[in-house]
């Protein structure tokens, strides 16, 4: 696991997802921050990691990245850590538009195709 405060290119995130899934490497994003951390087996404990080094929970949003993938199914909103009835998400996706935006803006910074 770890913290991508600046770019992780996608040729890592394809190894990355090579010994860990097969297919996807999980990641939490903080809106807030502009930052995330990445390759972690759950995405509770990429969470934790965040939030021992200053994240806050509502601001912090679990994605699945898809390597291999282009356009829109590169990036997945699905997590279990995205139910937060207290901040207005019921599900395990992103149902605020404006927070979806906020997760890409930090993944188009982050990740370097």
């Amino acid at each position: 696991m770890e913290i991508i405060i600046e770019s992780i290119a996608v040729e890592r995130l394809k190894e990355m997802s090579e010994k860990m899934f097969g297919n996807i490497v999980k990641a939490v994003v903080d809106i807030e921050r502009g930052i995330m951390a990445i390759d972690g087996e759950l995405h509770a404990d990429l969470e934790v990691l965040l939030s021992d080094n200053g994240s806050e929970r509502k601001n912090v949003w679990g994605i699945n990245f898809h390597p291999d993938a282009t356009g829109g199914d590169f990036v997945e909103f699905d997590s279990m850590i995205n139910l937060k009835p207290q901040f207005g998400n019921r599900t395990r996706g992103v149902d605020n538009e404006e927070i979806r935006k906020k997760i890409m803006e930090v993944v188009n910074k982050s990740v370097k195709k």
